[in-house]
């Protein structure tokens, strides 16, 4: 693991996009795992910047988003397909035939989540995964178990993350009480992983996935078992850190 420390959320996150504008100019035909929430949007925003500038040309990227909702169709506002559109995909040149994002909706979720693995694998894996990390540790949402599946599953979500989400709804009894998220073989078969962190309230979550026991009761503490793995943090998610690294 390379842990840095940046100043503040906005450095975190030009630092981040520069890693993934760097893979992108390194190997242009990139599979990219990518992640929503409020922590990776201040990356968007600045590859969207790139983009304009004509510093980056996604043309041939291939990506893959972590997760999604069961039971949002995709023009909902909260689908996290919604999500990517809104915030990254309508503002560069991915073609759209080259997202896959695994849908919430349909009669054979389990044959979903089966296509989406074999759209990874087809494709030969993912190039860099981009991963933010909940307060409980989870990733994507593999949720804090005593086991945890490889594969693409449908994951019933813990109360703590239905109320750490429930932010982005009108009430906590509209967010989705299941998601379909990328399991831990793909997360792991990963070359490279980017993981995002910002604010205090992140701050345990760090300090127990990077200096912590692995366990699948802290699933980002795995990450500790891959060869390449980048830890972007602000200073107010390592406050919690015995040492610090930049």
């Amino acid at each position: 693991m390379r842990l840095q420390v940046l100043e503040d959320y906005e450095e975190m996150s030009v630092k981040a996009a520069s890693i993934v504008a760097s893979q992108v100019t390194l190997k242009p035909d990139s599979n990219l795992g990518l992640a929503t929430g409020s922590t990776p949007l201040g990356m968007y925003n600045n590859l969207i910047k790139m983009y304009k500038k004509n510093l980056i040309n996604f043309k041939e990227v291939v990506t893959f988003n972590l997760d999604e909702y069961v039971g949002l169709p995709a023009d909902h506002p909260q689908s996290y397909h919604y999500y990517m559109f809104d915030n990254f995909f309508d503002k560069v040149n991915i073609p759209p035939e080259k997202i896959y994002i695994p849908s919430g909706v349909g009669d054979d979720l389990k044959q979903i989540c089966k296509k989406y693995d074999q759209s990874i694998n087809s494709h030969g894996g993912i190039d860099l995964q981009v991963l933010g990390i909940g307060k409980n540790g989870h990733i994507g949402f593999n949720e804090p178990d005593n086991k945890l599946r490889t594969n693409t599953h449908v994951v019933k979500l813990t109360e703590e993350t239905i109320n750490d989400n429930s932010r982005f709804f009108d009430s906590i009894d509209d967010v989705p009480k299941k998601a379909i998220s990328m399991g831990m073989s793909s997360i792991m078969k990963s070359k490279k992983i980017l993981l995002l962190a910002s604010g205090e309230q992140k701050a345990e979550a760090i300090k127990k996935a990077i200096n912590g026991e692995i366990t699948t009761e802290h699933p980002a503490s795995l990450l500790q078992l891959h060869s390449d793995v980048i830890i972007l943090v602000d200073k107010n998610a390592a406050k919690l850190l015995a040492t610090t690294n930049t």
